[in-house]
């Protein structure tokens, strides 16, 4: 997976507050909840240990997205399509209607504007247009198996 710094070093925060503050405050509230009494009907109990479930399972997706991390930054002057840029598209057939999407993740881009299409890099699109340049056809399978070429027209760094 690929992040810039500053995404990395978000993750990394995130997951060492989640492993030291976070896990304290659930154990804190699961503790509490225990000594209310019989834990068969205690809703609070339950609630508490779902939440340290949930916060277990992201803590496992934080430590293997940084293991895997990729750093760096798009430059303006790449030649090819990189995560972390703006790529133009239009599908085989249909130069009239193109398609712009932010090749990364909204969640490590810091994109907030749901209207922004995203792929990620891992996505069959995403992957099929990583390396391309402008002008190069790429292809990659849809979901229903269906074979999709689409032409790279132009891509540049993600501006936010």
């Amino acid at each position: 997976m690929w992040l810039t710094q500053e995404a990395y070093d978000k993750l990394s925060g995130e997951l060492e507050f989640l492993k030291g503050e976070g896990r304290e405050t659930v154990t804190a509230k699961i503790a509490q909840a225990r000594d209310e009494g019989d834990l068969s009907e205690n809703g609070g109990y339950h609630a508490a240990r779902e939440e340290q479930g949930q916060q277990e399972a992201r803590i496992r997706q934080l430590e293997a997205m940084l293991r895997d991390a990729q750093i760096g930054e798009p430059s303006e002057a790449a030649d090819a399509v990189t995560p972390g840029m703006t790529v133009t598209i239009c599908y085989d057939g249909d130069e009239d209607d193109t398609d712009i999407f932010l090749l990364g993740s909204r969640e490590l881009m810091g994109v907030t504007d749901t209207a922004v299409e995203v792929f990620s890099p891992q996505s069959p699109l995403g992957g099929a247009v990583v390396g391309a340049r402008k002008g190069e056809t790429v292809s990659y399978e849809a979901p229903n198996g269906k074979t999709i070429e689409v032409t790279v027209l132009d891509f540049s760094v993600f501006s936010g």
